[in-house]
């Protein structure tokens, strides 16, 4: 692997055949092995929790649509074993890793096989720069987990995301108005796509455990890319979703007499909770709110 000056470029991983069977990182002793011939141990601050279980990574591989010529991006790649899996597939895989500690280990474990590695933080790279089309399959680090899932839905360029999560947070994906763990992040699933939970994943699948359930989600999505201002107005309306939509939207600076005026037109009661509101509704009352409502 040949060091860049520029972080943000991509580094290129050997592309000749694999000499030798390929290390199958499936076990914890072996995970422990190649981390200590390191001198490395799993940094908790930057949500390393190494995927070990071959099934799994099975599955998510099949469910993201890694296959043939496909183009694959995948965050965090760890100790490359899902990166592997990947690239075994015949996908044109681009990963993403911030820790430059893994430079060595990611040597050893992708010799051979033809992946593209940036390194630098996933949450400064430029998505928008990724060919249409792009699937996301990862293990994504549990605590920038809802960021990453912004960028790559505001993109336009990812087709779906094929995740690893905290359960938590796969329950909010998918939740609809009205429904325990619905707001900012769900409404905003709805509006670019759809999310499917596909299965739970039990902690002794990772190295180390970690303290949280893990789901499986799928998110596709439709490339649409939905006014600015109507995602600000999700933000400020369920940024404490079991207020009022009224307080919620006053709090934000919406001038009084036009948010009752707008709230009146779309149909909504002035004490309705922002989390009951349907999107269709949301979409109304942007249509009603103008910038100018806004206080100075």
């Amino acid at each position: 692997m040949t060091d860049l000056p520029d972080p943000t470029s991509p580094d290129p991983v050997a592309t000749q055949p694999p000499t030798s069977e390929p290390l199958k990182l499936y076990s914890p002793r072996t995970v422990r092995e190649l981390l200590t011939r390191h001198g490395l141990r799993p940094t908790k601050s930057l949500g390393q929790n190494f995927l070990i279980d071959g099934n799994i990574l099975r599955l998510i591989a099949e469910a993201g649509g890694a296959d043939r010529g496909v183009n694959v991006l995948e965050v965090g790649p760890g100790l490359g074993v899902l990166t592997r899996e990947l690239a075994e597939r015949g996908a044109h895989v681009t990963t993403l890793e911030k820790d430059e500690r893994l430079k060595d280990v990611l040597a050893e474990t992708l010799a051979g096989f033809d992946v593209k590695i940036v390194w630098g933080d996933a949450l400064d790279f430029d998505y928008a720069s990724l060919p249409a089309g792009t699937r996301v399959v990862a293990n994504l680090p549990y605590y920038i987990s809802t960021a990453l899932l912004t960028r790559f839905m505001r993109s336009g360029k990812i087709a779906s995301a094929t995740v690893l999560v905290q359960r938590e947070v796969a329950e909010r994906l998918g939740s609809q108005p009205g429904q325990d763990g619905y707001g900012y992040l769900s409404a905003l699933i709805s509006l670019h796509g759809q999310a499917r939970l596909l299965r739970d994943v039990p902690r002794g699948a990772f190295f180390p455990a970690p303290d949280v359930t893990s789901s499986v989600v799928r998110l596709d999505f439709t490339g649409e890319q939905p006014p600015d201002g109507l995602v600000k107005l999700l933000e400020q309306a369920l940024h404490h979703r079991r207020k009022t939509l009224r307080n919620n939207l006053r709090m934000a600076g919406h001038k009084q007499e036009a948010l009752d005026a707008a709230l009146a037109g779309a149909g909504l009661p002035e004490a309705v909770r922002a989390e009951d509101v349907p999107l269709s509704a949301m979409r109304e009352l942007y249509r009603l709110l103008p910038g100018a409502s806004l206080t100075d």
